[in-house]
């Protein structure tokens, strides 16, 4: 199957290394794609519950197709989020076409795009980063659950049902924050000058226009691989949400690629770090 080029990819909140994490779904989708430009937009390895002992072949094939679009000459944007806020202190690294940063400013055809995680506007995790923390395993623990009663469901021929979702959309303080966290961003974004603010964090997928009294500009939230499967993608001028849950049957399935042999942490970080394309010119 021909992959698609879009000019921009953007992923947020992979959480790669817990059992939420859909990666065999995002591996499908990232060999379906060569973009010019890949944005990860923050928690795309769960460094906060990472666990050596829980890091399966399709997380680690996530990995090394990411580096493999960077070798074919996909420039990579990792910007850092919670979850990975430990490599904030790396900020501004290049590695060939891999750059990792806290936050991005992007020209899309004469429009500028601010791109960062979002977790700035979390008092809980700028605050009281305990309590971020046990939120965070209460996430991963309520996700565990939902897995077993989907596939229940399944089973039964029923569809899946998402708990954290039907909480969110009951809790009237949760669509309050969400409905903040927008606003805010977008208010930030008039007063710099762009057009676009592109976030994660909240899980939320979105692409929509607000106005205030100083201006407008398009909010747009990539969502995540926990439960809504979904990516922004920008081409010829257009945005466009991805929803791979739709876009999936269309899709080369995963069981017939070739060379998924075992594959470890360490060879894959051997890889990157011996791999010509990053070693050119750094020594």
């Amino acid at each position: 199957m021909e992959k698609r080029a879009p000019e921009l990819v953007v992923l947020s909140d992979l959480h790669l290394g817990t059992f939420g994490c859909r990666a065999k779904e995002l591996y499908q989708y990232l060999k379906s794609i060569q973009p010019q430009t890949l944005v990860l937009n923050g928690d795309i390895v769960d460094i906060w519950q990472f666990r050596k002992r829980y890091f399966p072949q399709y997380h680690l094939k996530v990995l090394k197709q990411v580096l493999s679009m960077a070798a074919k000459g996909t420039q990579v944007y990792y910007l850092t989020g919670n979850h990975d806020e430990v490599l904030r202190k790396f900020s501004d690294l290049q590695l060939g076409n891999i750059t990792l940063a806290d936050k991005l400013v992007l020209d899309l055809d004469g429009d500028k795009a601010w791109f960062f995680h979002g977790d700035i506007f979390d008092r809980s995790i700028q605050g009281a980063r305990w309590l971020a923390r046990l939120g965070g395993w209460g996430y991963d623990l309520l996700i565990r659950m939902n897995a077993i009663s989907n596939w229940c469901l399944e089973k039964m021929g029923r569809e899946r049902y998402s708990f954290s979702r039907a909480i969110k959309n009951s809790v009237k303080e949760a669509v309050k924050y969400i409905a903040n966290f927008e606003e805010v961003a977008a208010e930030l974004a008039i007063e710099k000058g762009y057009r676009y603010v592109v976030c994660g964090h909240i899980h939320q997928p979105q692409l929509r226009e607000i106005t205030t009294e100083n201006g407008r500009c398009a909010y747009l939230n990539s969502g995540d691989w926990i439960e809504n499967l979904t990516a922004l993608e920008y081409d010829q001028g257009q945005w466009e949400l991805y929803q791979h849950q739709e876009q999936a049957p269309a899709l080369h399935p995963v069981e017939e690629e070739e060379g998924l042999a075992p594959l470890s942490l360490e060879s894959l970080v051997e890889k990157i770090t011996l791999s010509p394309a990053y070693t050119d010119g750094k020594a």
